[in-house]
């Protein structure tokens, strides 16, 4: 491949992944905002969960609804939409109204997420030679910590500008505006997946595109074949039937995944890690601080998987984050049960080094290889289907997750954390039994590979 279209390649998939810079900070963001939100409109534990689900509901229907939509106008045109809904939701959560009306606008960027989250991995698979493909796709996940560190540390700067409790929790959550305008912006200079225009019977527009990316005529016109043979346009149209018998292998492997994903607690731990390490016997600032370490954390061993998914391939590194998954969350559960809510300084600062542990694992592990297999194993007819489900299942159980957990560690930190431990026990006999290898193996036979004809 030729540096400057490998360089046009870079920049395409990092323009994409912007959309996974603000599913992270969307997410994340309410980490800093949440108690000063609550004293505002005097939430309770419930009703501060269905706060933070709000963004959640948004991102099932974005994940489950945003399939269709993407096989019918293009990858890259709904990504002109997930954009604006990120900057609507920055704005209007700012500004709202009232408490209903920032469950509105929070409700808004979860579809965004939710969008971002099926498409902008979609499509830089479909942009992306099988060689590098596990690399560039994890590109979305690197974004996606990235915009996760950006949320902790926004959050702690403008908490130290000293704004007033009516303007700092605001504040927060408005600056996600300024990212999300440069994201729409930017996605002018992006092609449309070659893989969709084909799709469309397009295929003199996908063999530009792929020439652009660096192919020669004849490698071209081969992968164009070899597409056009995969889709099947004559036999199979985008309504073919999805929930059937041929497709279940990858629909059961992908609930798996994402359910796993969020069964360890992942999510919970990011959107509450202040409250967790004040419930750990830290104070507000050592909270907020603590938040911007695990955030870094996740950012450098994000940056360290990225590097190695494609040479040691992706079961191996889940079957290595499931064990260090274990092992912190059953730490935490044993701190929690044996001081309770009188943490010592001993106690406070294993929850600390567990959290790490917690965060690095799921960075190596879970974190670098969901959204590279999910856009994997379904075929190409087949794909925006298979990962909106993906998706859908994630945000699902994230949402249940998330609403329940103030609720529950409210009465007990440690049967959350046991909860949790206990299914990444069930996680790494998946990955050591069940899961398959996708590393390094064209879209196309990983398909042939599955049994999908």
């Amino acid at each position: 491949m030729h540096k400057k279209s490998f360089s046009y390649l870079i920049v395409c998939t990092v323009i994409a992944a912007l959309g996974g810079f603000l599913f992270g900070f969307d997410t994340a963001v309410i980490n800093g905002g949440i108690g000063q939100l609550c004293d505002e409109y005097k939430l309770n534990a419930f009703w501060k969960g269905f706060t933070v689900a709000s963004a959640l509901i948004g991102t099932i229907f974005g994940a489950y609804f945003i399939g269709r939509p993407s096989d019918k106008y293009g990858r890259r045109k709904v990504l002109f939409f997930v954009a604006l809904f990120y900057l609507i939701s920055a704005i209007g959560t700012m500004f709202p109204p009232n408490w209903v009306g920032f469950l509105f606008f929070r409700f808004l960027g979860g579809l965004g997420v939710g969008g971002a989250s099926v498409v902008s991995p979609m499509y830089i698979a479909e942009i992306s030679p099988a060689k590098y493909r596990g690399r560039l796709v994890a590109v979305t996940q690197f974004n996606i910590v990235l915009g996760i560190l950006a949320a902790f540390f926004s959050n702690m700067i403008i908490a130290k500008l000293g704004l007033g409790d009516y303007w700092e929790w605001r504040s927060m959550f408005g600056v996600e505006a300024v990212p999300a305008f440069l994201f729409f912006v930017l996605l002018f200079l992006t092609p449309e997946s070659p893989r969709w225009l084909i799709a469309q019977n397009r295929s003199e527009e996908a063999g530009k595109i792929f020439d652009r990316f660096g192919g020669d005529a004849e490698n071209t016109a081969e992968e164009i074949r070899t597409i056009q043979e995969s889709l099947a346009l004559e036999k199979h149209a985008l309504n073919e039937p999805f929930y059937c018998k041929a497709n279940m292998k990858p629909i059961l492997l992908v609930l798996a995944i994402a359910s796993f994903n969020q069964f360890s607690g992942i999510n919970a731990i990011l959107y509450y890690a202040t409250d967790i390490f004040k419930m750990a016997g830290a104070g507000k600032d050592s909270a907020l601080l603590q938040g911007v370490v695990v955030g870094f954390i996740n950012l450098i061993v994000t940056m360290i998987s990225m590097s190695i998914i494609d040479h040691f391939g992706r079961r191996k590194l889940m079957i290595v984050g499931s064990i260090g998954y274990f092992v912190s969350l059953a730490s935490i559960a044993g701190c929690f049960y044996y001081y309770g809510t009188n943490f010592s300084p001993l106690g406070s600062w294993i929850v600390l080094i567990s959290i790490m542990v917690f965060i690095s694992s799921h960075a190596f592990g879970q974190g670098a290889v969901i959204w590279v297999f999910i856009s994997e194993i379904f075929p190409n007819r087949l794909r925006g289907r298979g990962i909106a489900l993906g998706c859908f299942t994630h945000w699902f159980w994230n949402t249940i997750i998330s609403c329940t957990f103030p609720v529950i560690a409210a009465k007990s930190g440690a049967n959350a954390f046991s909860f949790f431990a206990v299914m990444m026990l069930l996680q790494l006999f998946w990955a050591l039994k069940i899961m398959p290898e996708t590393k390094g193996i064209p879209l196309e036979k990983i398909q042939k590979n599955l049994g999908i004809e």
